[in-house]
């Protein structure tokens, strides 16, 4: 299924909705904003207009068709399931995301700080959990997954992806907005927007009658996993380590699809190019380690990397050691790992390696695995 989703959880990448508005402010001659597709100019202009000005009476946004029915969900997590006629009256945010995916996790803060201000004036929130990989349809695993960073809104799971369908969506993550009348009235594709997409909450809210809507924009302080990738210093893109979608593979004589295999590290790595050392299976989505002291290598340049891994049997813990060019990360730790690069592999999920200081350069991961049995699937970067 998953090599027919054009895009994926991808780094750098921010995809642009086709969008509500374009600029007619009436201090510019116009009546209000006018709806159109989204293009640079939208975007540039609307940065472009102090925010106090931009109060919610400004937009008129388009009708991109009825809010779907969400009856596919196959289970719902903090609510019982909900229902168009359940939503009628309210205006909802469907949030399309699924756990390991480090774009969700950045953008999480401001999903999370929306649902919290505006859930008293008639907002709800719905995160339809579309899984990526295998072990992300395990309903315990998302139920641990929504513990840590604090998710309490309505949660349906959306492991058949009839939902994503039912959508049309194509994204991880996406967000949909809907009006009180259950019409969606803008989407926003990727990271990013999070002034526009709130200014236009406050405006269905107000449009659905409630008043004393605040203009200002919710708090928000993403730490940890959750920050903004620093976008201006990233060089390297997310690669699956699985062979049927990994790229820049570097270990002598390729991959070896689906049999164990003792492979090398070469003498050097290109930037973006990574290698195996150790008896490893390599399989289509992801890498399975068979014997104890295997390493992955990857040359990087960015500020954090992250890897998605996992025990391969429930109930194991992997010890793993991080260097970076060679030497124990210190300040340049992630938030799994300690300053001599130690952790621990109890869950299948995103681990945080690396987040390096300035200035951000060329670097060289090594994350050496203790024990057997980790089973790894992706690199992602901020």
């Amino acid at each position: 299924m998953f090599e027919e989703l054009n895009h994926n959880c991808r780094d750098r990448l921010r995809f642009l909705a086709i969008a509500a508005v374009t600029i007619a402010a009436a201090q510019l001659g116009g009546s209000g904003f006018a709806a159109a597709q989204s293009s640079d100019t939208t975007a540039r202009n609307l940065r472009a207009i102090r925010l106090e000005q931009m109060t919610p009476a400004a937009f008129r946004l388009p009708t991109e068709g009825e809010l779907p029915s969400l009856r596919h969900a196959t289970a719902w997590l903090n609510s019982q399931p909900l229902t168009p006629a359940d939503l009628r009256g309210k205006v909802v945010l469907v949030e399309f995301w699924t756990y390991s995916c480090i774009n969700w996790r950045r953008q999480l803060p401001y999903v999370r700080a929306w649902a919290e201000k505006y859930k008293n004036q008639g907002l709800v929130v719905i995160g339809v959990h579309a899984p990526e990989f295998a072990f992300e349809k395990d309903i315990d695993n998302v139920r641990q997954a929504v513990k840590e960073p604090r998710i309490d809104y309505p949660i349906a799971i959306d492991n058949d992806h009839a939902v994503w369908r039912d959508f049309n969506n194509e994204y991880w993550p996406a967000l949909y907005f809907v009006d009180a009348q259950g019409r969606i009235r803008h989407h926003q594709f990727g990271e990013g927007e999070y002034e526009q997409s709130e200014l236009i909450i406050q405006q269905l809210l107000t449009d659905a009658g409630n008043r004393g809507i605040s203009h200002e924009l919710a708090s928000v302080d993403p730490k940890g996993a959750e920050a903004a990738a620093d976008w201006s210093d990233l060089r390297s893109a997310e690669n699956y380590v699985g062979y049927e979608r990994t790229e820049n593979f570097a270990s002598a004589g390729g991959t070896k699809p689906e049999k164990p295999h003792d492979y090398a590290l070469p003498a050097q790595l290109k930037l973006n190019h990574w290698a195996l050392s150790g008896d490893w299976t390599m399989q289509r989505q992801a890498i399975v380690l068979n014997q104890s002291n295997g390493r992955i290598t990857y040359r990087f340049h960015a500020r954090d990397l992250h890897l998605v891994m996992g025990p391969a049997a429930p109930g194991r813990s992997v010890r793993f050691r991080v260097l970076i060019d060679g030497q124990p990360p210190g300040v340049a730790h992630g938030v799994d790992v300690d300053d001599q690069g130690n952790g621990t592999v109890t869950e299948p999920r995103m681990y945080q390696l690396i987040r390096q200081p300035m200035p951000i350069v060329d670097r060289e991961l090594e994350i050496e695995f203790l024990d057997s049995g980790v089973e790894a699937f992706s690199f992602t970067f901020g």
